[in-house]
């Protein structure tokens, strides 16, 4: 890191440190092999107040070692119903790999969650959303790595009179991962469900 030191004028000593700059780069082991894509999804409860699921494909070529880096995930779900005297949710998730409940983000297989709750207490109503950064910190190279073929979206609802739903988008690029590489990271995702 150099240091430079100029005289600004006769009883004044001015330092100027330059720093390298931190560039963001792939995760070691992968190669990029497409530009950064956005993939859009919804699901909605198959009755109000149960847990459903949908797959989305990503297309991959497992004969090519090829993962899925994501990048970000924006997730948008329903409005809680607003009931008397009834605590309502909708929660919703992104995971790697099939759920049988919506996971927290401690399950490392889940990229991403959101809980949008409406508590009332006699007419009286609070509303709450709980819910991951759908656009990282630019210091981060990436939130996940997805090497399997697809991923799965979760929505289940909490005292609401109707089925609720979830849409979104997952955004990201196609990376082809060194043989070593896509085994781990293969081995890892489908150890995890």
């Amino acid at each position: 890191m150099p240091i430079r030191k100029y005289r600004c004028s006769r009883t004044e000593l001015v330092t100027i440190i330059d720093f390298d700059p931190i560039i963001i780069g792939m995760p070691t082991g992968l190669k990029q092999s497409s530009a950064v894509v956005a993939i859009g999804f919804s699901v909605s409860e198959a009755g109000k107040n149960t847990f459903t699921q949908q797959q989305v494909d990503l297309n991959l070529s497992p004969l090519d070692r090829e993962v899925f880096v994501a990048l970000a995930i924006n997730l948008d779900a329903e409005t809680p119903d607003k009931v008397d005297d009834v605590t309502t949710q909708v929660r919703a998730a992104l995971s790697t790999t099939s759920q049988t409940s919506i996971p927290g983000l401690q399950d490392s297989n889940c990229l991403s969650r959101l809980s949008n709750t409406i508590v009332d207490t006699g007419g009286n109503a609070v509303s709450f959303t709980s819910q991951a950064l759908e656009t990282p910190p630019s210091t981060l190279e990436y939130i996940g790595i997805i090497a399997t073929n697809d991923f799965f979206i979760q929505v289940q609802g909490t005292g609401n009179n109707d089925p609720k739903g979830v849409s979104g988008k997952l955004y990201g690029y196609r990376a082809v991962a060194s043989a070593d590489i896509y085994a781990a990271l293969v081995q890892s995702e489908v150890l995890s469900a």
